[in-house]
């Protein structure tokens, strides 16, 4: 079964007003120690067509686009984040790398 479009999951041209809007009230990546430019909108729930949480505004969350693309996108995907803190270690407590083996 194919994908629906950006337009039919609710990515239109209301999206596209309210997201500018809240860019606008929220400029900077919300992603803890960024202080990046947030171009991005994202959904901190996933909404998966809802739209009652597509347009929850509670739920949406400014970010830069490397945090959007790299972190929030692979923890929808896989459950956790790939990144790696200064330590070497996965900085996203969910990865398995972290998860007790016993």
């Amino acid at each position: 079964m194919a994908r629906p479009t950006a337009r039919q999951r609710g990515y239109g041209s209301a999206w596209e007003k309210a997201r500018a809007a809240h860019l606008a009230a929220h400029p900077r990546c919300t992603h803890p120690g960024c202080t990046a430019q947030a171009v991005h909108v994202h959904h901190a729930r996933p909404h998966r067509g809802n739209m009652a949480v597509f347009w929850d505004r509670s739920l949406w969350r400014g970010l830069c686009a490397e945090h959007h693309n790299r972190d929030a996108q692979q923890r929808e995907r896989r459950g956790y984040a790939s990144a790696v803190g200064a330590d070497g270690l996965p900085a996203d407590r969910a990865h398995p790398f972290l998860k007790d083996s016993t």
